[in-house]
């Protein structure tokens, strides 16, 4: 279903100053680098700019309608017959509007949230359940309070939704849920992501439980995460493991560096990634399948694909490999990736940088990121950022050896040493939180 401009008025008390009502419509963007022709831009407000103040912008790449701040100082004159909505708020007019899109869709509808997992897990979730149904999924990581709404207004003629949520504090995760209303639920994990924000895992757990106050259907959780395994208190849940009595349990696994096999009852399944957590994630798709009575199983895990940057396994024309997983970085994911770099043969160097949002416990889990370089035998570490030396002292530390030891404030004093030591049948591997663009460096690697 498409929206009228009259629909999108009606529906969220937003006013128009520009153009005709009887406008239909049909895909709705915040970003003007990637507006495409009849797109209807809504101009998001950040900390540091209003997007409604790129309104010509918009229009010259030929935005069907716009919706704006009403704030935004806009020259009527310059927008010949474009209709022009303007809000107090451009943010919370995309949540209720794609709160009312979802009433109108009787389908489906996984939401997926935890501390580590859940792109990947989104990613092969849809890929299961794309052989029966027709599956939308957001781009990336579209899973807060703007991408999830955008995610829902896409919806068209497809059967099936899957979609994310993430937070930062108290309270988000209750919005996304009251916006999708999940048919079922799925928590990945409770790990230290956002702890220094949240204050403990006691907490993240309690936010990410928000999720089942939308939830209409089970929740499905790891019953091998220690603060998942003692929970009880909703009426529908199913228990998905490796090491303890499960509902779905994984057995028989054979993992190697890019790939794993593993069986769930006599069935065998392989997933093209190596790693344990792919293991969990391919065990919530198949608790999900047989809900949702989902035959191809195996055909759905085997042809599973890694969003960009995670986890991404790139080989060079200089014959080494890079394993991009340069997106974001909390302790658990530095712990999976280690893990997996540590299997991989012939010489493996990781490349990390500092992680965000810890608070008061920075050091303790950059110290344990050290250790894990040493325990999983990393033969030459370097470190970008400041906190980030922590974790080279504490690899030397627990016994790495210092002249395989490097640190650089920045990115761009690091690419001498890449240049200097990278050969072929090296393996790398590039972690850390978002913000330290370790894509730029991935970049750099992949040139001729």
């Amino acid at each position: 279903m498409n929206y009228t401009i009259k629909d999108i008025l009606n529906i969220t008390g937003a006013t128009l100053i520009n153009g005709s009502s009887d406008v239909v419509c049909e895909n709705f963007s915040k970003d003007t680098r990637t507006l495409n022709k009849g797109d209807v831009y809504v101009g998001i407000k950040g900390e540091n700019y209003d997007g409604g103040t790129f309104y010509e912008e918009a229009l010259s790449k030929g935005a069907s309608a716009l919706i704006i701040n009403n704030t935004v100082d806009i020259d009527i004159t310059k927008c010949g017959t474009t209709p022009i909505i303007t809000t107090p708020d451009t943010i919370r007019l995309l949540q209720t509007l794609a709160k009312d899109k979802r009433t109108h869709y009787n389908i489906p509808v996984v939401a997926i949230t935890g501390s580590v997992g859940k792109t990947s897990t989104k990613d092969i979730i849809a890929s299961v359940l794309s052989t029966k149904y027709k599956v939308l999924k957001p781009e990336g990581s579209y899973n807060n309070e703007i991408g999830l709404p955008l995610t829902i207004l896409k919806l068209k003629d497809h059967n099936c939704l899957v979609v994310e949520m993430g937070m930062n504090s108290f309270g988000e995760i209750s919005l996304l849920s009251d916006i999708a209303k999940p048919t079922i639920g799925v928590i990945t994990n409770i790990g230290t992501a956002h702890i220094g924000l949240l204050g403990s895992r006691e907490n993240i757990l309690k936010a990410k439980l928000e999720i089942i106050e939308g939830l209409s259907g089970p929740l499905i959780i790891n019953n091998d995460n220690d603060l998942l395994h003692t929970y009880k208190d909703y009426p529908n849940i199913i228990r998905i493991g490796i090491e303890n009595p499960s509902d779905y349990v994984a057995t028989n696994i054979k993992e190697e560096p890019f790939s794993s096999t593993f069986n769930v009852g006599n069935t065998e399944y392989t997933v093209p990634v190596g790693g344990l957590p792919f293991i969990y994630n391919s065990l919530f798709a198949i608790a999900i399948a047989d809900l949702l009575d989902v035959k191809d199983v195996v055909e759905g895990l085997k042809h599973f694909k890694l969003s960009n940057s995670r986890l991404e396994k790139i080989e060079t024309k200089k014959d080494f490999t890079i394993i991009d997983d340069s997106f974001n970085a909390n302790l658990d994911s530095m712990k999976m990736a280690l893990t997996l770099l540590g299997r991989v043969k012939g010489r493996k160097i990781a490349y990390l940088g500092d992680m965000f949002e810890l608070g008061d416990y920075e050091e303790e889990v950059h110290k344990e990121v050290g250790k894990l370089v040493k325990e999983n035998n990393i033969d030459i570490l370097i470190t970008v950022g400041n906190i980030s030396k922590i974790i080279a002292q504490s690899a030397i530390n627990s016994g790495m050896n210092k002249d395989n030891v490097y640190t650089f404030t920045n990115i761009e004093e690091a690419y001498p040493i890449l240049d200097k030591i990278l050969t072929k049948g090296d393996t790398i591997l590039l972690k850390a939180s978002h913000s330290m663009e370790f894509h730029k460096v991935v970049d750099y690697l992949k040139k001729d």
